[in-house]
């Protein structure tokens, strides 16, 4: 059953959306024509895969030199729907406007796997180009360990560059989950890390080998999943936490810390270091109710607009789990591909500006410029030229780039060419070409708001000074040069990616090797009236060996800027709230609206004003009913229950917060726990730890056996704890979200777990799992929803 969400809902529950074909595809891989212009869709609904593949965990996108979008996703079933039982390595999806796929192939087959892989399954790819070739990085569990292999396509053949990662690799962790990142500098970085961790350690020159020192950045429990872009002066570690495959109970979620190093420290919105020792705030994107759990480890993509996207995997509630595969041994969950607008406001990333996943059609990314094209035709039909050697320009094709522009200069070579597409683009764009320069005196540009050489704009590549030069002219007259620096080795032979952003009188020009949000040369500057107006985008070429592709222009998109705001709670419902300012236990005596499962506790009490509670050597999970819990009856209709909290708890288990109960199988918990830290030398980590429990959908019958937390913000002496109710009567469910406080006045709004509405819950207080600490509740309050 898909589930859809009105604007009410979301506004009260969110925190804040020629045909040359590639001739080295695997032989495995049929070949696929497509759109060399595709009308832009104006819709699209979640997931993307759809009409592909079945599943497509942890994908990781990027656009090829051919003008399409290519995806990698994790080895799975992919075509159970076909009647294949075994899995792809790697399936890789080609599409033309990101939201329409069609399959292109895998990695690797049974026939060409690497020995060295020892069996393993193969997991969370991690696309880069760089010097011309396509870089796969791949994770090898069986192996603990990072591979990589090159192509010079999207699709391959793919040359096996081995493994990445020394053994040890230095970083106390799964070694699996990397994402690859290239600073401004020219600095090439690996993140990797997986079950609590995340390392950075630097690549040598041809980004096949991790050296020198490695570097912690971020812990937390099951911490994962990092992929990192550079955006205005912050590198912004994205990552997933909790759990990503567990079905229905599945708890992951995207995060985001943000740092001035790509080593770090990074900070998430709160202020809180990723290495401290608790859970950590920044959600990105999380459950909202809808049909969409566990949506993480993601990666981002750009459309010709210069909107992000986050690109990621959710679990469909109404089928989590795939059908057993390789003859019923593997049983894993269902996670389709889910594209997504990313919103940056006051300077953090947020999905559709805090809703959460889409589940419905939603305006689709922009896949097709206003001017401009790819030369996959063959010819220059569309475009004229115009400056020094017209006559230079010609169209070549090579199997990755397809048709692409290259200029050869007359007798003199000094002067510019243009080449100009056919229309003029809006004064506030988004332009960008792939450029290369293969002689050392040559070189190649993108110009925008173009009439004419006296009266245009050019960001160059230029070879002959090493940087990227912004040369603005009006009139016929230089405005003035900005010339920034490329880093030392830049690949000047191979396509390197500029674009130009102009929003009013400010433009922003970057280059990139794949259009990743990881820049190695970047520039703002303001320009005069003048010059910020409509007019046509182009190349450009100075001296020998210019060559330009993928040369386009679209409106700049709109960001943006505010998030969906958090409805407060609404009145007090005092009926149904207790500030423990009396002598008595509630509970114990007559009348009392508290009622005790196993109970009461041993050593409850009331001292200062509030309600004392010993953890106890008690458990309320699984098979494991041991624990008491004081309850009391919910309001009718929705709610918000809250409570303060002293609580300091110093072992493993110890936790102490709300509950919405219904028995005890049937409850979601959000507490002030301690966790054990994997592979932390005994270190334990404080969390906001918000669990359900409930029963499985897809066991026949469906039975009491699942358990699964996520993680809220994060932890302190004194917290303050909400939970907020909605009944979603059109679809039969409990829909609980949960939020954190360290001050009482500034939250952190998390996710939202679901469900089936089977009988009323109540709302109460635990304090178990290990004997040993003191919870201290100032008061338990319900509030109205509005």
């Amino acid at each position: 059953m898909r589930r859809t969400r009105s604007p009410r809902f979301l506004s009260r529950w969110t925190a804040g959306a020629a045909s040359l074909l590639c001739v080295f595809a695997l032989a495995s891989a049929p070949s696929y024509g497509a759109q060399d212009r595709p009308a832009t869709a104006a819709t699209y609904t979640n997931p993307v895969s759809t009409g592909a593949v079945d599943t497509f965990p942890d994908p990781a996108m990027i656009r090829g030199k051919d003008g399409l979008w290519y995806a990698y996703g994790t080895q799975n079933p992919v075509k159970q729907s076909e009647g294949e039982d075994g899995e792809r390595m790697l399936p890789i999806l080609r599409s033309a406007d990101m939201v329409t796929w069609e399959y292109a192939g895998e990695v690797f087959t049974p026939a060409n796997k690497p020995a060295w892989h020892n069996g393993s399954r193969l997991w969370a790819p991690e696309v880069r180009y760089a010097s011309g070739l396509y870089h796969l990085y791949y994770s090898v569990p069986g192996r603990n360990t990072v591979g990589l292999v090159t192509s010079a396509t999207p699709t391959g053949p793919w040359t096996d560059r081995g493994a990445v990662l020394p053994s040890p690799s230095g970083c106390p962790t799964g070694n699996i989950d990397q994402a690859q990142f290239t600073d401004t500098d020219g600095t090439p970085y690996l993140y990797w890390g997986s079950y609590d961790t995340v390392c950075v350690a630097k690549l040598n020159a041809d980004l096949s080998r991790t050296e020198g020192e490695v570097t912690q950045v971020a812990r937390g429990r099951r911490a994962e999943g990092a992929f990192v872009v550079r955006r205005e002066d912050f590198y912004y570690l994205f990552y997933s936490d909790a759990g990503c495959c567990d079905g229905a109970y599945s708890g992951y979620q995207v995060k985001v810390g943000r740092s001035t190093s790509p080593t770090g420290p990074f900070t998430d919105d709160e202020g809180t270091d990723l290495m401290a020792l608790t859970s950590k705030a920044g959600v990105v994107a999380g459950a909202n109710g809808n049909r969409w759990i566990g949506p993480g480890h993601n990666s981002l993509q750009t459309d010709l607009a210069g909107q992000d996207w986050l690109v990621y995997h959710g679990i469909p509630a109404e089928s989590p789990d795939l059908a057993p595969a390789s003859n019923g041994t593997l049983k894993l969950t269902r996670r389709p591909m889910l594209i997504d607008r990313l919103d940056w406001i006051d300077g953090w990333p947020v999905v559709r500006a805090g809703t959460g996943p889409s589940d419905g059609p939603t305006a689709a990314p922009v896949t097709a410029w206003a001017t401009g094209g790819t030369f996959n035709e063959g010819g220059l039909s569309g475009w004229r030229a115009e400056g020094g050697t017209p006559a230079g320009w010609a169209v070549e094709n090579d199997p990755d780039a397809r048709g692409h522009a290259v200029h050869t200069p007359g007798a003199t070579g000094t002067s510019a060419a243009y080449l100009v597409a056919a229309g003029r683009a809006p004064a506030d764009l988004r332009a960008e070409a792939d450029l290369r320069v293969t002689k050392a005196g040559g070189a190649a540009g993108l110009t925008v708001a173009y009439r004419d050489p006296g009266n245009r704009i050019v960001a160059w590549l230029d070879r002959a000074r090493g940087a990227l030069v912004t040369d603005v002219r009006v009139g016929g007259r230089s405005r003035g040069e900005q010339v920034t620096a490329l880093p030392p080795g830049f690949s000047w032979g191979t396509w390197n990616n500029v674009s130009v952003e102009i929003r009013g009188k400010r433009l922003t020009a970057e280059v990139t090797g794949d259009r990743l949000r990881d820049p190695v040369a970047l520039q703002s500057r303001d320009l005069p009236a003048a010059a910020a107006r409509k007019g046509a985008v182009g190349a450009v070429a100075r001296g020998a060996g210019a060559a330009a592709d993928n040369v386009g222009a679209a409106a700049l998109y709109r960001p943006v800027t505010k998030r969906v705001a958090v409805t407060p709670p609404g009145r007090l419902l005092t009926g149904h709230s207790d500030e423990f300012d009396t002598a008595t236990v509630p509970g114990t005596s007559a009348g009392s609206p508290w009622q005790w499962v196993r109970g009461p506790a041993a050593g409850v009490a009331m001292t200062g004003g509030g309600l004392s509670w010993p953890t106890q050597n008690a458990e309320l999970h699984l098979g494991g009913n041991t624990a008491s819990v004081l309850l009391r009856d919910a309001p009718e209709g929705d709610f918000t229950v809250e409570t303060k909290l002293r609580f300091t708890p110093g072992q493993v288990a110890q936790q102490a917060g709300l509950v919405l109960y219904e028995n005890d199988d049937r409850w979601f918990k959000l507490v002030h726990s301690v966790l054990p830290l994997t592979n932390g030398d005994g270190a334990v980590l404080d969390v906001s730890e918000f669990g359900k429990e409930g029963e499985r959908p897809t066991t026949t019958p469906p039975t009491a056996v699942a358990n699964a937390p996520m993680f809220g913000g994060p932890t302190a002496d004194t917290m303050w704890l909400r939970m907020t109710y909605h009944q979603d009567t059109a679809h039969g469910e409990h829909e609980v979200r949960a939020s954190t406080s360290r001050d009482g006045v500034h939250w952190s709004t998390g996710s939202v777990w679901t469900l089936p509405v089977r009988g009323e819950l109540r709302t109460g207080l635990v304090s178990l799992n290990r004997a040993g600490a003191t919870a201290d509740f100032d008061y338990v309050r319900t509030y109205a929803t509005p």
